[in-house]
C-alpha cells in the first residue's frame, strides 16, 4: 500500500513539495539597490562588466565588498550572475577551443561519444576532466586560460578560500536538444528517493559546496541555447525534491529566461538554482562551454584530478611568466588556485606533520612559494613528490 504519511518537518519528498510557496519565490524582481556594482540588470539577472570592475577585483581595499555583494547575489538575491568581457583577451580561448576539439575527436575515435547528465547521449559532445586534459595538452595555454582574476574571485566570493576547480567542455551542435531542468550536485546528482533520506539541513548546505559556472568560448545568441536559468528558485528549500515533479518542471518552461553571451562571457549560479542547457535551434552555431564546477575545500570535487602531475607541468611555464613580467603575481595566483590541491588534508600526519601552523603545506602554497624563491625544476619535482608520497596512506 502506498505510504500516504507525511514525512517528519526535517525531511523533503517530491509529494510534499508546495508549488504555490515556490511561485511566490520566483514572482520577485531584482533590488538595483541590493547590486551597487552591477552595471545592468537583465531579466533579472545582475549584468558585471569585468571591463569596468577588474581594476575593483584586483584591489585588495575594494576586492571584498564586490565578493560580499555577489554572494548575497547568489545566497538570496537572483541566485545568478553574469561577469561579461571575463576575459579582456579571447585570443587564449580560441587557443584553448583548438586544443578540446582535437580531444574530442581523439577520443571520439577512441570510445565513440560520451554520456552527458540531464540529456540524451549524442546530442553534443563532452570532456570529462577537461581541467586535466587541457594542462596536459598545453600547461602554458591552462596557465594563461586560468590566470583569470575574475572567476578567481567569484570563486571565492562563494566559496571562500582553497577551493578545488574542476571543468568539463560541453559542445552543443545545431539540433542538439535541452536538458531537463534540474539543480546540481551534489544532491542534484541523486534520485528522488536517495535525496528524500538526507535530512532538511543538508539540502540547505549542499549548495553552500559548490559553485556552477560557464565560459562562453564562442558568441551564443539565444537560438544557440545558452543556459535556460529560473531566478530565485534556489531560494525553494525543498527545491532538490520538487525538480523532480513535472508540475514544476512545467513552471520552468514557462518562466526561465536565457541571457545571450558573447565569446569571454561567463555565467555563475548557485547550484541549486532550477537550469537546464538550452536547445541549439540555430543552422550553424557549434555551441562550446566550459563548465566550470568548484568544489569548496570542505567538500571533494566530482572529479580525480592528477593535481602533482599538473603542478609538475605548469611549474616551468608559470616560472618563466613570473621572471618575464608575462603574467601578474594575481594573475599568476588565480591560476594556481585552478591547478594545486588547495587543502592540506587528508594527509598522514605521521609523514605529514604540521610544521609553524595548523596544517601542513599544501600544494597551492608551496607552488606559489617556489615561484616567488625561484627554485630549480628538478627541485620542484623533487619536493612535489616527496610531498605526494608523505599524502599517501
Amino acid at each position: 500500500m502506498k505510504n500516504t504519511i507525511k514525512r517528519p518537518a526535517g525531511f523533503y519528498d517530491p509529494e510534499h513539495c508546495d508549488l504555490a510557496e515556490f511561485t511566490a519565490l520566483i514572482d520577485q524582481s531584482i533590488d538595483p539597490a541590493s547590486v551597487p556594482n552591477a552595471t545592468g540588470i537583465d531579466k533579472n539577472v545582475p549584468i558585471y562588466d569585468m571591463a569596468v570592475l577588474r581594476p575593483m577585483v584586483e584591489d585588495a581595499a575594494t576586492r571584498s565588498v564586490l565578493l560580499a555583494e555577489w554572494a548575497q547575489v547568489l545566497l538570496n538575491g537572483a541566485g545568478v550572475l553574469a561577469l561579461k568581457n571575463a576575459y579582456a583577451n579571447t585570443s587564449v580561448l580560441d587557443e584553448a577551443t583548438a586544443l578540446y576539439e582535437q580531444i574530442i575527436e581523439r577520443e571520439k575515435a577512441s570510445a565513440g561519444a560520451g554520456g552527458d547528465h540531464f540529456a540524451a547521449s549524442g546530442a553534443n559532445d563532452r570532456i570529462w576532466n577537461a581541467l586535466q586534459k587541457l594542462c596536459e595538452a598545453s600547461p602554458e595555454v591552462f596557465l594563461r586560460y586560468f590566470a583569470n582574476t575574475s572567476i578567481a574571485a567569484v570563486c571565492e566570493a562563494w566559496l571562500g578560500p582553497n577551493y578545488q576547480m574542476t571543468a568539463q567542455i560541453n559542445l552543443v551542435h545545431p539540433g542538439g536538444a535541452a536538458q531537463q531542468a534540474h539543480r546540481d550536485y551534489h544532491l542534484g546528482f541523486q534520485t528522488a528517493e536517495v535525496s528524500a533520506t538526507y535530512p532538511a539541513h543538508v539540502h540547505d548546505l549542499s549548495p553552500l559546496m559548490t559553485l556552477q559556472g560557464a565560459v562562453a568560448h564562442c558568441d551564443m545568441p539565444v537560438q544557440s541555447g545558452p543556459t535556460k536559468l529560473l531566478p530565485f528558485s534556489q531560494l525553494y528549500r525543498a527545491g532538490y525534491a520538487a525538480w523532480w515533479r513535472e508540475d514544476f518542471r512545467a513552471v520552468f518552461e514557462a518562466r526561465h529566461i536565457q541571457l545571450p553571451l558573447a565569446k569571454g562571457d561567463a555565467v555563475f549560479f548557485n547550484p541549486a538554482l532550477f537550469h537546464a542547457a538550452g536547445a541549439n535551434s540555430s543552422a550553424d552555431i557549434h555551441r562550446m562551454a566550459n563548465l566550470l564546477q568548484i568544489s569548496s575545500a570542505f567538500g571533494r570535487a566530482m572529479e580525480t584530478v592528477d593535481r602533482t602531475k599538473m603542478c609538475r607541468l605548469i611549474y616551468p611555464v608559470a616560472l618563466a611568466a613570473y621572471q618575464s613580467g608575462a603574467l601578474t603575481w594575481e594573475e599568476l595566483v588565480a591560476s594556481v588556485a585552478a591547478c594545486g590541491e588547495g587543502y592540506a588534508f587528508p594527509t598522514n600526519l605521521d609523514r605529514d606533520p604540521p610544521k609553524g601552523g595548523l596544517a601542513p603545506e599544501s600544494q597551492q602554497a608551496y607552488l606559489l612559494r617556489a615561484l616567488s624563491e625561484g627554485i630549480e625544476m628538478d627541485a620542484f619535482s623533487a619536493h612535489l613528490e616527496e610531498m605526494r608520497k608523505r599524502r599517501s596512506a
